[in-house]
């Protein structure tokens, strides 16, 4: 359902998953000194680069593609953890089995987050890392090769749950994945119940954006992050993304739709997998999501500046955008 984001602030660098490291000063004779801030003026005279912007040069790096691991691995078991609770919850004699599955979802999402963190920043969901790119934290190269790894791992965990469970169970619950209806037998004969793809959006939409404006922009913020700390401010990320699935499958009370997906890849990781009826409406679990991004990234625009704690971040998406003119 989430992945998490870069926490900002301590002795290492989170969103990027290169570490950081401070060097010692050295001593420096007067004519070192001169050149260095000489070198120093003529760097920031010189305006940055569309390829640096874009960060092209991430697209080579090793660095970058060994931390995608991190993102590839983190999400093949979110997606097999997630679709696996999702099954457990509702195979339980209760009650309320949405309330279930949203408190383990909150769980297991904290914990993969805190486990990812220090390799890549720990985004394990497109969202979290189509956000940061346009926020800037994250050049767009790195975007795209973290959202690559992403898709591909979320199809090795629906892959790795397909291999554990049985037909029956694959076919009941659709492999655990993002569906808006399915197919029920009723009295007159199967019928499709469900909710439309009006409503699956719009619930995309506004929960995912509640879930960056909740919990994602406090590890965006230097301030924050840094007066909560790590843990905490991933315990947060989880806890939402517990909070928002269950408002959504208690609002809708539908049978047939799995709740929010606010995770495109692990939505796509079940349809490539299972296929059929979970490809009905998946362009909602895409489309949604990308606009709630959109919109995050405006708010970040429109806010006071004296309430942004965030600056510095050269990739930001409309400097991009300018130094295209």
């Amino acid at each position: 359902m989430a992945g998490n984001v870069a926490v900002m602030g301590g002795d290492a660098n989170f969103h990027s998953g290169s570490g950081g490291r401070v060097l010692p000063f050295s001593a420096e004779r007067p004519h070192q000194s001169r050149n260095n801030a000489e070198e120093e003026r003529k760097k920031h005279s010189n305006p940055t680069t569309f390829c640096q912007l874009l960060g092209l040069d991430e697209l080579f790096s090793l660095e970058v593609w060994r931390a995608s691991l991190a993102e590839l691995v983190g999400t093949a078991i979110l997606v097999f953890a997630l679709d696996t609770i999702v099954i457990s919850s509702y195979e339980t004699i209760t009650s309320a089995p949405n309330l279930i599955m949203s408190i383990l979802i909150a769980i297991i999402v904290a914990i993969l987050l805190i486990a990812t963190n220090p390799v890549s920043g720990g985004h394990i969901n497109p969202v979290i890392t189509l956000s940061a790119a346009l926020v800037g934290i994250i050049s767009l190269s790195r975007a795209a090769i973290y959202i690559l790894a992403q898709c591909v791992g979320a199809i090795l965990g629906a892959l790795a749950l397909k291999a554990v469970v049985n037909s029956t169970i694959e076919e009941t619950f659709s492999l655990g994945g993002c569906t808006l209806t399915v197919i029920a037998p009723g009295p007159n004969g199967p019928s499709v119940v469900g909710i439309g793809t009006g409503q699956g959006l719009w619930l995309e939409i506004l929960c995912t954006f509640v879930f960056l404006w909740a919990s994602i922009w406090i590890a965006f913020d230097h301030r924050q992050a840094q007066a909560l700390g790590k843990v905490v401010v991933l315990s947060i990320v989880g806890i939402v993304v517990g909070l928002l699935v269950f408002i959504s499958t208690t609002v809708t009370a539908a049978k047939g739709y799995a709740g929010v997906g606010m995770n495109p890849a692990r939505c796509l990781g079940a349809a490539l997998v299972r296929g059929g009826h979970l490809w009905y409406g998946h362009w909602v679990f895409w489309v949604g999501p990308t606009i709630a991004c959109v919109a995050f990234y405006l708010y970040t625009k429109i806010i006071p500046r004296q309430h942004y704690h965030a600056e510095g971040y050269k990739h930001d998406f409309f400097n991009v955008v300018k130094s295209l003119f």
